[in-house]
């Protein structure tokens, strides 16, 4: 099944303690859209300024990413500046220019009005009921959402969660959501807005997933580099929500393997700054990693 992400697409410029990087291509869709490519058929939905290099579309184009929803328009696109600490889970932004992608308001071409995966990745809560109402008949609906909306936009954003299956956010986020800390309230809380499945991400401690029967728990897997974790949160929910594109099942098991693939393809993209592990990464790295996460979880029955 085809899979329509609406994000953004941006250059970013991070610092960590083990490196730093200026100007390199980054933003939510961007990240999911590339791990998504290794399973299925992507359409992208984003705006980009006049300052966007062809280079940029070439790796895209690369990777299988359906760009003609891509908006070029006059001015700069999308800038973030952060630096992470020793503790990598949460950037400390530093500049945020939002330029073109400001004033953005998806339009999505006809070709993509008939997409039967959606994700709405960090926009505003109204643009992503705006995209639903394009959207013809939808057959799964995920979203992300961040504290920015969760503060400024409420209720818009609760409006938005009734018409989702799927809400992929992280641990920070969820509890202010909620207004709970205990991760089982939290669950409970949000899946009475509408979802019918919620994962938590909580980087290097793996990921929750809750559905109101169920809870499953997925590890991270231990890593020997990790240069930069911008966009491991968005390369989660492309490799997640690009495995269910490719199964065509949301049943238990499928959900659960979807998890370890997302979780997957955050450990590839932690490895390097920006996007330069998807480079090179193939198929066979990710199947031969997601068996190292079997191994990593397996235990006998007593």
């Amino acid at each position: 099944m085809s899979l329509l992400v609406v994000g953004s697409v941006a250059f970013d410029s991070v610092k960590t303690p083990f490196g730093e990087a200026k100007e390199v291509l980054g933003g939510s869709a961007t990240y999911f859209s590339t791990a998504a490519s290794y399973f299925t058929e992507v359409k992208l939905v984003a705006v980009v300024g006049e300052d966007f290099p062809e280079s940029h579309l070439a790796f895209l184009k690369e990777k299988g990413v359906d760009f003609e929803g891509l908006e070029r328009r006059p001015g700069r696109t999308f800038r973030w500046r952060g630096e992470y600490g020793y503790q990598l889970n949460e950037a400390k932004t530093l500049d945020t220019q939002l330029n073109v992608f400001e004033s953005f308001r998806p339009k999505l071409p006809s070709s993509y009005r008939d997409a039967a995966v959606v994700f709405l990745a960090n926009i505003d809560p109204e643009l992503q009921l705006d995209v639903l109402k394009q959207v013809k008949q939808p057959k799964l609906v995920a979203c992300d959402t961040m504290n920015f909306w969760i503060g400024g936009k409420r209720d818009a954003l609760i409006k938005t969660l009734g018409e989702v299956d799927i809400l992929i956010i992280n641990d920070g986020e969820a509890r202010e959501l909620a207004g709970e800390f205990n991760l089982v309230k939290v669950a409970k809380k949000i899946l009475s807005f509408g979802p019918k499945i919620l994962i938590i991400k909580r980087g290097e401690y793996g990921a929750l997933m809750f559905n109101g029967q169920t809870t499953f728990a997925a590890p991270a897997l231990p890593l020997e580099n990790v240069f930069d974790p911008t966009g491991a949160g968005d390369s989660f929910a492309g490799g997640f929500m690009g495995y269910l594109s490719q199964n065509g099942s949301m049943n238990e098991a499928a959900l659960r393997q979807a998890v370890i693939y997302g979780s997957v393809m955050a450990s590839f993209n932690v490895e390097a700054f920006s996007l330069d592990r998807m480079r090179t990464l193939t198929r066979e790295e990710i199947n031969a990693r997601y068996k190292e996460f079997q191994s990593l979880t397996f235990f006998e029955s007593a």
